[in-house]
């Protein structure tokens, strides 16, 4: 009888521990982590200064500016793409030093709270084992209607635009950019109160 009760005080100290550990697994993959929530001017929540690109780089004349007001980042610009090319005004938040690796390997994919009152937008996740800069992006489809939104982007909808379409290696990530762009001269308006992953 003694031998029975131990046996099973055993099973149920089991059953609860797997319990609590099964829980404790679901809750970590269903973390939200937060990547900024635009609370200082130019620090992200991982430390790192934001940035600014434009395709100025590439020939083109587009001109953009941001700024942080009131806990949210507003973006807006011109587009002016060199002719026969994607015109474009890239923010991109970084995850880690240049050249090293966070790992995403517990998310599903990138949150965005997001206000868009012009232009077109999308989100990618900038891998260091891409070399040709053709990273893993989704259009953000959210509507112009000058109200905030929430916008998931699962990895698994993200894909590159001109290169052999290999699964993104989550751990591997460096940035997050959100880039408005244009095939022909346009504006662009919108404002960002956070960026997770989820």
């Amino acid at each position: 009888m003694k031998l029975f009760k131990k046996e099973a005080l055993y099973a149920v100290k089991v059953a609860l521990l797997s319990g609590v550990l099964g829980f404790s697994q679901l809750s970590v993959a269903a973390a939200e982590t937060l990547v900024d929530r635009f609370n200082d001017s130019k620090l992200n929540d991982f430390g790192f200064t934001r940035q600014l690109m434009t395709d100025a780089i590439a020939g083109g004349e587009t001109t953009a500016v941001m700024a942080v007001i009131d806990g949210t980042l507003q973006v807006r610009g011109d587009i002016r793409p060199a002719r026969g090319q994607l015109g474009w005004a890239s923010v991109v938040i970084p995850l880690a030093d240049f050249g090293k690796n966070w790992n995403a390997s517990d998310y599903q994919g990138i949150r965005l709270r997001i206000k868009l009152n012009s232009g077109n937008l999308s989100v990618s996740a900038n891998s260091t084992a891409i070399t040709n800069f053709d990273y893993h992006a989704a259009a953000v489809a959210v509507a112009a209607d000058q109200q905030f939104h929430q916008v998931d982007i699962p990895f698994s909808q993200m894909q590159r635009a001109w290169s052999s379409n290999t699964p993104l290696a989550k751990d591997t990530l460096n940035s997050i950019s959100i880039a408005a762009y244009a095939l022909q001269a346009a504006t662009f308006d919108y404002q960002v109160d956070s960026v997770s992953f989820y």
